[in-house]
């Protein structure tokens, strides 16, 4: 069978030990600061070895560890600098690579679903795979019609391996939590749960990738490749070649980074108003920059793989969060708060000063409130730094507001992409991208400027009585 560990002892056992590791390299750090050696040295070590054995794992257990990887590996960029290298390099191998299934293996699998005969429907297959990822693996061939075609392949046992990594990685969440700062792990995973059954649905993928692909068909500048065929544990796609962004991050031209991170921007709001989908796994392994841009063959494309997790949005992203992102660019304190607390963000048994949520939203969009903004490690740093700092006014804040379930995935996706946009250290037209596609951001239609207006006046009519009634009780 496959060398996907599938035995919850083997795979509990694997995990188990990351926690332990991380306790016996404290140690070790203890004893070579006694022995004279700096701290800030000691530090970079502990980081570089406690990466290299966190990925390792996550990497050869495939599954729900390699999954939560994957996801953690955008948030790289939150990192110190100092000790972000060791990082990098362990999640760019995870992206992209991790120990094959056997070619019996795989051949077992496409029979049981393809039938005995399955080589017949290829021209040609390729027995190695062309690339690794957390429930299945991708095969290039050939289809018997001639169109060259990706073949992903799921891991038999994939289901019970990512419910029981997850599960695991759940228990000692707490412990991963300084890798990312300001990061919460445990809702992350939380999360990530919830997605399975959809994730190993292939027949949900293939849906959701025929009407991106549908819809995208004649774009300039998104490429989706389209099913093929797809039956139980087996998925086939149009091929696309391109540079993996994962390449583009490490060694990808100003160009290619700029235009790489303008796409990536335009498909995360176009994709949703158009298709009424959020692609929901943003990390770098899962997008190619391909030529033959609208500038011809010196300009670029993006192509963009895996549809296993999506977030249905019939209407696009919910217009509340444009609304509230131009308010609070407006200044628009009061009226942002009453937003916020009418859509469950702030919950009711809670009070804060509209002022003060302001100034918590106002550094996290500052990309939004130029015509271009350059994404880097340190700005992102910075903000991971503001809100995950326990002595910082922002962190005390960010710890009351409350994250309704319909905006988990898109907080995410959005994270995720921002980290990504980092990484690439791209200039981005974000707020370009933000007037065309997300609903509530343009200037708003009368029926919206009257329902402000009347906010506006609700606020001054407020503050009028507390005025009035604080003159009664001086006078008194």
């Amino acid at each position: 069978m496959s060398d996907l560990p599938r035995k919850a002892v083997t795979r509990t056992a694997k995990l188990a030990a990351l926690p332990l590791g991380f306790a016996g390299r404290a140690t070790w750090g203890l004893g070579k600061r006694i022995v004279g050696e700096s701290a800030e040295l000691v530090g970079q070590q502990l980081q570089q070895r406690t990466a290299e054995q966190l990925f390792k794992v996550l990497g050869e257990l495939k599954g729900g560890a390699m999954k939560f990887g994957q996801a953690l590996s955008v948030f790289e960029s939150a990192l110190p600098e100092e000790i972000a290298g060791p990082y990098r390099a362990a999640l760019t191998k995870l992206q992209e690579a991790a120990p094959p299934m056997p070619s019996r293996t795989v051949h077992g699998v496409l029979a049981e679903r393809l039938g005995e005969d399955w080589q017949e429907l290829f021209l040609e297959f390729e027995d190695k795979p062309s690339a690794a990822a957390s429930i299945g693996q991708v095969h290039r061939g050939v289809w018997h019609d001639g169109r060259e075609v990706a073949v992903k392949v799921q891991y038999p046992g994939a289901g019970e391996a990512l419910l029981s990594d997850l599960n695991q990685l759940g228990r000692f969440a707490r412990l991963l939590g300084p890798l990312i700062p300001g990061l919460d792990i445990k809702p992350l995973i939380t999360e990530l749960k919830d997605r399975v059954a959809e994730e190993l649905d292939y027949g949900l993928e293939a849906e959701a990738q025929r009407t991106h692909a549908e819809e995208f068909a004649d774009d300039p500048d998104i490429l989706v490749p389209d099913v093929v065929h797809q039956c139980e544990q087996v998925l086939i796609t149009e091929w696309i070649d391109g540079v993996p962004l994962s390449e583009i991050v490490a060694d990808g031209t100003p160009e290619q980074r700029d235009r790489a991170g303008q796409l990536l921007a335009h498909f995360l709001f176009a994709g949703p108003a158009r298709t009424g989908l959020l692609h929901a796994d943003p990390h770098p392994g899962n997008f190619r920059l391909l030529p033959g841009g609208p500038d011809g063959d010196d300009d670029w494309r993006l192509g963009v793989l895996d549809f296993g997790t999506v977030d249905r949005l019939p209407g696009g992203l919910p217009v509340t969060i444009g609304t509230c992102l131009r308010m609070t660019l407006d200044g628009r304190a009061e009226a942002v708060y009453e937003e916020l607390r009418t859509e469950g963000f702030v919950k009711e048994t809670v009070e804060l000063d509209p002022e003060a949520v302001l100034d918590y939203l106002l550094p996290i969009i500052e990309p939004a409130q130029v015509d271009e903004f350059t994404f880097s490690r340190g700005w992102m740093r910075g903000q991971a730094a503001r809100i995950g700092d326990i002595r910082s006014p922002a962190y005390q804040l960010g710890k009351q507001l409350n994250l309704p379930p319909a905006y988990l995935l898109i907080h995410r996706v959005t994270l995720s992409t921002i980290g990504v946009l980092c990484q690439l250290g791209a200039t981005v037209r974000l707020r370009e991208e933000l007037e065309a596609w997300l609903p509530g951001f343009v200037a708003a239609d009368p029926t919206e400027t009257e329902r402000l207006e009347e906010l506006d006046e609700l606020e001054e009519l407020e503050e009028l009585d507390e005025l009035e009634a604080k003159e009664t009780a001086a006078e008194a």
